[in-house]
Order: C-alpha cells, then sequence, then structure tokens
C-alpha cells in the first residue's frame, strides 16, 4: 500500500534520530557549560598573575609587610633591579591597603548584618502586608542607587555629620587603654574609616536584609506557631526555631555583603581620605582599600615608563581577588559546619 508524502519530506524515523541525537547532545553540552565560570576564574588568575609577575619579582614577599607606595623619579633615566626596570627610587608596600580594606569591610559588615537581620525580621513577622510591602520596595529601590550618589551623600552630609555629632561625642572620652587606644583621636571632617565602614554598610545592607527577607518568608509558620505553643516566647521562637532554619542563607548573604564592600570602589575613594602609603592611626583616620587605590591610582600609574607602577596595580588587585575568594571559601566551611545535618529546625530542636 502506498501512503502519502509526509509532511515537511522528512519520515518519522528521521526526525525521531534527530531528536534522540540532540537529548544526547544536551547533557554534554549543559556538562561543559558548568565548568564555564570556573574556566574564566582560572584565566582571569592566570592573566592577573602574568601581569603582575614583574611587580612580584620587584617587591617581593616584603610587599605586604611596607606601608610605603612611591613612584619613584618618572623623570629619571630607567634602571634595573632585581631584573626588573623600574624608575630610581620606585618603592611598594600593600600592607595599609590590605588593612584598610579588610577593616572597612568588617566594620561594614558589623553595622549591617545585625540590622538586617533586624529589618527582615520586623518585615516578615511584625508588619502589616501593604507597609511590608512597602518597605521592601524601599530595600530594593536602595539596592540599586549607584555607589556614586550614595558616595556623594557621604562626602557631603553622612561624613561631617558622624565627624562631628557622633564621634566626637565618644572619641574623647574612651578610656586611655592600649585595647581602646583605636577609638581615640582626631575625627577629622569626617574622610577616615569609620566613614568609609559605615557607607559600605548602607551599601551592604539592603542585599543582606532582601535576601534574608526572602529566607524567612520560607520557614513553615506551623513549626514557629507551634514553638510558641510549646510555651516559647516570639523571641525564643525566633532563636531556636527560625534563626536555625535560615542560617546557612544568612551566612550566604552576609558573603555576597562582603563581596560587595571588599570590591567596593568609587563611594570608598569619595571618603575614606585617600591616603595610600601610611597605616590609619585611628578608627577616624584617613586611609585607602586596594580597589579605591587602583582607581585613584591608574592614571598616575601610566606616566611610568618601566609599567612597574600598573604592574604593582595588578599585583594588588590579584591580592584582592585571592582575599575575596578566601572570604567565599572560608563561607562555605561555616555553611557546612552549621548547615542542618538531621532536623530542618537545625541541630538540637
Amino acid at each position: 500500500m502506498v501512503t502519502g508524502p509526509h509532511r515537511g519530506g522528512e519520515r518519522p524515523a528521521a526526525r525521531t534520530d534527530r531528536w534522540w541525537r540532540a537529548e544526547r547532545l544536551v547533557p554534554k553540552a549543559l556538562r561543559v557549560a558548568t565548568h564555564v565560570p570556573l574556566v574564566l576564574l582560572v584565566l582571569l588568575l592566570a592573566a592577573l598573575a602574568f601581569r603582575a609577575w614583574p611587580a612580584i619579582r620587584y617587591n617581593g614577599f616584603g610587599f605586604f609587610g611596607r606601608s610605603v607606595w612611591n613612584l619613584g623619579n618618572l623623570y629619571a633615566p630607567v634602571v634595573t633591579g632585581r631584573g626588573v626596570p623600574h624608575p630610581p627610587g620606585a618603592a611598594y608596600g600593600a600592607l595599609p591597603l590590605v588593612v584598610g580594606t579588610i577593616g572597612s569591610s568588617a566594620i561594614a559588615l558589623i553595622l549591617a548584618v545585625p540590622v538586617g537581620i533586624g529589618t527582615a525580621l520586623v518585615v516578615v513577622e511584625k508588619l502589616p502586608p501593604r507597609l511590608s510591602a512597602g518597605i521592601g520596595f524601599c530595600l530594593e529601590i536602595l539596592a540599586g542607587v549607584p555607589s556614586v550618589v550614595i558616595g556623594l551623600w557621604a562626602f557631603l552630609t553622612l561624613g561631617p555629620f558622624l565627624s562631628h555629632h557622633v564621634a566626637s561625642v565618644w572619641a574623647d572620652h574612651v578610656p586611655d587603654v592600649p585595647v581602646l587606644r583605636f577609638l581615640r583621636g582626631p575625627t577629622g571632617n569626617g574622610e577616615g574609616m569609620l566613614t568609609a565602614g559605615v557607607v559600605l554598610a548602607v551599601m551592604v545592607l539592603p542585599i543582606i536584609a532582601a535576601t534574608t527577607r526572602d529566607l524567612l518568608r520560607q520557614v513553615p509558620r506551623g513549626t514557629v506557631e507551634g514553638a510558641v505553643a510549646l510555651g516559647m516566647t516570639d523571641a525564643e521562637a525566633t532563636g531556636a526555631v527560625t534563626i536555625p532554619w535560615v542560617r546557612a542563607g544568612i551566612i550566604g548573604a552576609s558573603v555576597l555583603g562582603l563581596g560587595r564592600a571588599l570590591g567596593e570602589t568609587i563611594a570608598v575613594a569619595m571618603v575614606c581620605g585617600d591616603v595610600v602609603g601610611s597605616l590609619p592611626h585611628s578608627l577616624y583616620g584617613s586611609m585607602s582599600t586596594i580597589a579605591a587605590t587602583i582607581v585613584s591610582q591608574l592614571d598616575g600609574a601610566f606616566t611610568d615608563a618601566s609599567g612597574l607602577a600598573v604592574s604593582t596595580l595588578t599585583e594588588i588587585a590579584l591580592v584582592l581577588l585571592v582575599i575575596t575568594l578566601m572570604a567565599n571559601v572560608g563561607a562555605r566551611l561555616l555553611v557546612r559546619r552549621v548547615a542542618t545535618t538531621a532536623l530542618p529546625v537545625g541541630r538540637g530542636i
């Protein structure tokens, strides 16, 4: 028996064979795609290390213990030392930059994590739906404000306010003991580590609060209400049930905020005082971070005919990337340790 032509001139067996081959290729393509971020990270590390190699050879391991940043005499003939061409007198040290980066980010997390978690708890558990939606919308808007706008606001308003009306109140009353001496000293006009840390906290807060809010909404209400029915107060139920349920997610949100704080550039550059070659002597002293130094020093680095200044900026960029990777790896290990292993509401419940 002769049958009519198939639609499109293609036999069913051919179409089946084509779909069968496509179904075999899709998993392979997805497996290849999962390795793309790792390949990009390795290529990024390799490119930075290659470009920074002359600075690594010239600066040596003392780079992390020195507090100097001197491009050298850019008008004198280039000389060679340690096998690397450089201007006479060129010397670099990353210690103040590492301290400024870690210190300002630590201040940001100390301020933003408790406030962000508290904000998320109030929005989810205490406020009426309309007000909760309005505050959530404000959090999302705050997260999208350009950093240069926040930096300008901090330079004009926040920094002077902290200096003249907040820090000056307690700076002179802190006991003069070695442990607390870092909290003493002149507060200046609002450019320093404290202002940079508060600015970073403002930028990190929406990330932590919005992520924690979404996590809290996934906690089963029956579990919380059961804890309250057993005699717990709302605060006890929050500490024993709600927080352990989302504990790993909160750590992840904090790491997201930390990554933003470590890499923030223009806002910090506007309020940190941009002092590259010296450690801050107090919480209110001028300083700089790795990211802020790169953006502020890059123009001048191109005037170095030997290329050492650009290589050194690449080296501190590599240091920043390593710090960020270490923070993420540490967070993953911490999440594994605190993650729920037996019951959904945490250990011991």
